[in-house]
């Protein structure tokens, strides 16, 4: 019997504080084989208010996109590394929001 193990993108958790909520949905994301690696980085407060926890993307980068996730008052920068368009990976991350 041959066993076929899917290549999962892997979620760098370099930092002690994520957003709450947050990490469960990158686990969740790095399940989609066209996600190479997902670094959540810096945390910021902001002035306007999320009820709840949203992901947008925000700009394209050398290997994929940042995308800012938001919850009330705070916003922490998450590093895509993938190779899925922008309204691929929009699609995918509407899907989470809701």
């Amino acid at each position: 019997m041959i066993r076929i193990v899917e290549k999962l993108g892997r979620l760098v958790l370099n930092h002690s504080s994520n957003l709450e909520g947050l990490i469960p949905i990158l686990e969740k994301l790095a399940l989609n084989n066209d996600i190479k690696m997902i670094t959540p980085a810096v945390i910021s407060r902001v002035k306007g208010r999320s009820s709840k926890l949203i992901i947008r993307l925000s700009v394209k980068t050398i290997n994929g996109y940042k995308a800012i996730a938001r919850k009330g008052k705070t916003a922490q920068e998450v590093f895509i590394s993938t190779d899925l368009s922008k309204d691929e990976l929009k699609e995918i991350l509407n899907f989470y929001n809701s």
